[in-house]
């Protein structure tokens, strides 16, 4: 009898290649790839591509039509069954832990109790805002009988808000003019805007590794190919960048120039040219987040400053620096293009907030956003400093110093796994933000992300020496 069962591992092996296939056309049913009705590939063609062989396929097939997702139709084949079943960000990409991933750290950091300590958070504590020039502004629009209450904002936005900030752009070399600026109520949807209006489904995007979580989150919702290349202390890697763009002929580039989420650097000048050179060259184009700007006290060079917004789009906001609630934020893109991003915000929102705009264009000229800045860029400062030397004394590796802003980026010792360390200090009420949450090429695993301004309790570091400790722990007993 015992000859005539099957062999453990080689069940075990054909059971995964099932699941290899069943996953793959998942996946492409998920990311709407195959849509409800199509065809789905052929035997031939799935053996070849997955490396699979027939009855493989066929069995998978077959899982899948019993579990509803497909149809056999006699003598035509294969179809995807049904409506497509709802469009889900975590079905697309590789799949992490949810405790650790970057939609569930922002629920982590959002949901956290009032007791919690948040240092892998990317905000700064309520009390380092404005909130009463905040509420004197407010205050003074609802005296102002002129004051827009009840209407909508032209589609633009506020003409006076837009006026205040190419001024400001202007301070820092980029032109931009009035009419070629769009208000927003957040940097996110003016990225969202942009991709919108320049990708297409199946397009190849290009972004720092590591960089902001979200912009990975958002361009999957956008149907597109994200392809990473390596993060340096003075910018991307050019040697990488130089390849991604022959290999993957992206369409566009997503970076921070100025200190750079997660890891504080900033784009040096060569770097900068080298960067724009090759956009020309491979015709490429670039969005710059600048949300970071008002942080800097020595400003650094900006890729739309020296492009002048032929193929760069800048894009920032003020929920970092004045409020999370006064949600408004802004693009600026070259003339052209101006109109049919109008229409997509028109399209998608009907404009933007015209209270929250009137908020921010007060404090901007009123003088209370320029002061705020003077004293948080001090406070900052010394939360740095304050931040490296208290990691640096736990034996955590500083990736680079940055000049400035909220982020430091920061090595583990031993190598050890941050989802690990993270996992530990969740047990403490401490919302830790591991590396790989910023890498899509999953490679920064030994990785932390500081948010210094979050980082003024003695409850952090001893919670990170401990989970530290757990994690070595538990390495050696695997």
């Amino acid at each position: 009898m015992a000859e005539d069962m099957p062999d453990t591992a080689t069940a075990t092996a054909s059971g995964t290649r099932v699941r290899t296939v069943m996953d793959a056309l998942r996946e492409r049913i998920a990311n709407r790839s195959l849509m409800p009705g199509a065809r789905v590939p052929s035997l031939r063609t799935m053996t070849g591509s997955l490396g699979v062989s027939k009855s493989t396929v066929v069995e998978a097939y077959d899982r899948l039509v019993a579990e509803g997702v497909l149809v056999a139709r006699r003598g035509s084949g294969f179809f995807v069954s049904g409506h497509a079943p709802p469009f889900t960000l975590a079905d697309l990409g590789p799949r992490l832990d949810r405790a650790v991933d970057p939609l569930w750290l922002t629920r982590q950091s959002l949901e956290a109790d009032d007791h919690a300590l948040k240092p892998g958070c990317g905000w700064l504590p309520a009390s380092w805002l404005p909130e009463d020039g905040v509420r004197r502004a407010l205050r003074a629009i609802a005296r102002d009988p002129a004051a827009p209450l009840a209407e909508y904002a032209v589609p633009s936005g506020l003409p006076a808000l837009r006026q205040q900030l190419a001024w400001r752009l202007a301070q820092h070399g980029t032109e931009a003019p009035p009419e070629q600026i769009v208000l927003t109520d957040c940097g996110t949807q003016a990225l969202d805007l942009v991709c919108r209006f320049l990708l297409e489904p199946g397009d190849t995007v290009l972004i720092d590794d590591p960089c902001y979580f979200n912009f990975h989150a958002l361009l999957r919702a956008h149907r597109v190919r994200v392809v990473g290349v390596p993060y340096t202390p003075n910018g991307p890697d050019l040697v990488s960048f130089e390849r991604a763009l022959v290999e993957h002929r992206p369409r566009l580039y997503v970076t921070n120039s100025a200190l750079h989420n997660p890891t504080g650097a900033t784009l040096a000048p060569a770097v900068a040219h080298r960067v724009l050179k090759l956009a020309g060259e491979h015709d490429l184009l670039i969005v710059e987040d600048d949300i970071f700007a008002d942080f800097e006290d020595d400003f650094a060079p900006r890729l739309a400053a020296f492009d002048g917004l032929s193929r760069v789009v800048s894009i920032g906001s003020f929920s970092k620096t004045l409020s999370a609630a006064v949600r408004c934020g802004y693009i600026a893109a070259r003339a052209d293009w101006i109109e049919p991003l109008v229409d997509l915000k028109l399209a998608t929102s009907f404009g933007n907030g015209q209270l929250t705009a009137s908020v921010v264009h007060r404090l901007l000229v009123d003088g209370t956003y320029r002061r705020h800045l003077e004293t948080l860029r001090a406070k900052l400062a010394d939360a740095m400093g304050e931040t490296v030397r208290r990691l640096t004394a736990a034996g955590v590796e500083i990736w680079t110093r940055p000049r400035g802003g909220l982020f430091v980026w920061a090595g583990l010792p031993d190598g050890l796994d941050a989802a690990n360390v993270a996992r530990h200090a969740l047990g403490a009420n401490v919302v830790f933000a591991p590396g790989n949450v910023f890498s899509v090429s999953q490679s920064a695993g030994s990785f932390l992300r500081f948010n210094v301004s979050q980082c003024n309790r003695p409850k952090v570091y001893d919670t990170l020496q401990r989970a530290m400790e757990a994690a070595a722990k538990s390495r050696v007993r695997t």
